[in-house]
């Protein structure tokens, strides 16, 4: 039992030790233009923080502790990594004194991606810096594990499935009066996702909306489908496209089986196939 006990010792000290490597630094902004192809955003917010990581764009508010959105860009060949997922939550090195894991303790909210780690999962650098703190939103469960869940999983189909690239903007919508936990993290009261396909050039956008026992949203995504400009005006923040963009009217977004995605995970990523 002593000999048991000691090898999972070292196996777990080994793990810790690969998840809590240094951070690499934030790189400047330019850096993340194949994260913004169409240009970066503009804001109406005051005092931000723009931080460019391997794979994604956030731009933080410090005051909030939170992202005021984050984008990246999916292709096909990274949408269906095989990675596991490390759970490697970390405050940002590059963030002193920015949220921190601790700070969602016992409040009843996930630690949300915003960038999720599945769009990640393709490279372990990618993939360890999706559990920065400034890529999380606070969030309920019932939307973090639910709807919100099913988008992402959505985007990830229709990147593979019709073999496009897609550019993705999301954050939360916040302001005076919204709650905070642990050290003055603030949490939203609705969140927004758009979507471009940089192939085609089609958008969609969505908005969640994030009130205290609001319960499960369903799996209807077309009910929270909104126009982009309403988001931008909500959110305060402009957006760039591409100068072909057309929305999408609800119901019209790009087709997904989910049946098939989930057997092309398994068949490529075998016993690492996780949602």
């Amino acid at each position: 039992m002593k000999r048991l006990f000691l090898a999972v010792a070292v196996l777990l000290s080994t793990t810790y030790a690969a998840i809590a490597a240094p951070q690499a630094p934030a790189q400047p902004i330019t850096a993340c233009q194949a994260q913004s192809p169409f240009g970066f955003a503009n804001t109406q917010r005051t005092g931000l923080e723009a931080l460019c990581h391997y794979a994604y764009l956030t731009v933080v508010d410090p005051q909030a502790k939170i992202p005021v959105y984050v984008s990246y860009t999916l292709t096909p060949q990274h949408a269906l990594g095989c990675l596991p997922r490390t759970d490697a939550f970390a405050a940002d090195a590059s963030m002193p004194n920015g949220a921190v894991p601790s700070d969602y303790a016992g409040t009843g909210f996930d630690k949300g991606h915003v960038a999720p780690d599945g769009d990640m999962s393709w490279e372990m650098q990618a993939e360890l810096e999706s559990f920065l703190m400034t890529n999380m939103l606070p969030q309920l469960p019932s939307l973090n594990r639910g709807i919100w869940k099913l988008l992402e999983t959505s985007i990830r189909g229709w990147s593979f499935q019709n073999g496009q690239v897609f550019t993705i903007y999301a954050g939360p919508l916040y302001g005076a009066g919204d709650r905070t936990i642990g050290r003055g993290v603030v949490v939203p009261h609705g969140f927004f996702k758009i979507v471009i396909n940089n192939n085609t050039g089609a958008v969609a956008g969505w908005q969640f909306p994030h009130a205290p026992n609001q319960g499960n949203l369903g799996n209807d995504l077309t009910k929270f489908r909104v126009p982009v400009n309403q988001i931008e005006k909500t959110a305060g923040i402009q957006f760039a496209f591409p100068a072909r963009a057309t929305e999408l009217a609800p119901g019209q977004e790009w087709p997904v089986n989910f049946g098939q995605l989930t057997a092309s995970k398994r068949a490529k990523c075998g016993a690492n196939a996780t949602d």
